[in-house]
């Protein structure tokens, strides 16, 4: 059931809230609009010049948070956590990644890329985020001990 609640979450919802650290080791949070490979990659389009890129690219483990914040407090919306290894993707490897990132553009305004509108003199480049553990966030009515919890989950 946990691993439904992650896909579900996974795939009605568009952004996911980047957690990364700055040079100076200060934790710093970003919302991207993303796309998902199979809940294991997860791509977004980012100017390499924007502070999160910078700091994924000399510190690329990361983590994110996925959710609904559109429903009531009492609703708590469910959550899904994970922990990642990002990069920009190398410009060899956009034909394969683009295809996978794009595979399914949702229709909400969003539009797939192709390589060379993120290659070269472009002003955006294609990242991946490769999950290395997904939990799942449970709350606390839900669970025996009565606190909300993080559930590793494997999707």
């Amino acid at each position: 059931a946990l691993n439904q609640t992650a896909r579900d979450v996974l795939d009605g919802n568009r952004y996911l809230i980047l957690g990364i650290v700055d040079d100076d080791g200060r934790p710093r949070t970003s919302p991207v609009y993303f796309n998902h490979a199979s809940y294991r990659d997860f791509y977004w389009v980012s100017s390499p010049n924007a502070h999160h890129s910078h700091n994924v690219a000399g510190r690329p483990r990361v983590s994110f948070v996925v959710f609904d914040s559109s429903v009531r407090p009492a609703d708590a919306p469910q959550a899904v956590y994970v922990d990642a290894e990002a990069a920009e993707v190398a410009e060899s490897d956009l034909a394969e990644h683009c295809a996978r990132a794009f595979a399914q553009v949702r229709d909400d305004g969003a539009r797939a890329f192709a390589p060379e509108e993120l290659s070269g003199d472009a002003d955006l480049r294609l990242y991946r985020a490769r999950a290395t553990r997904h939990q799942v966030h449970v709350r606390g009515r839900m669970h025996p001990s009565g606190v909300d919890v993080r559930e590793t989950v494997e999707i």
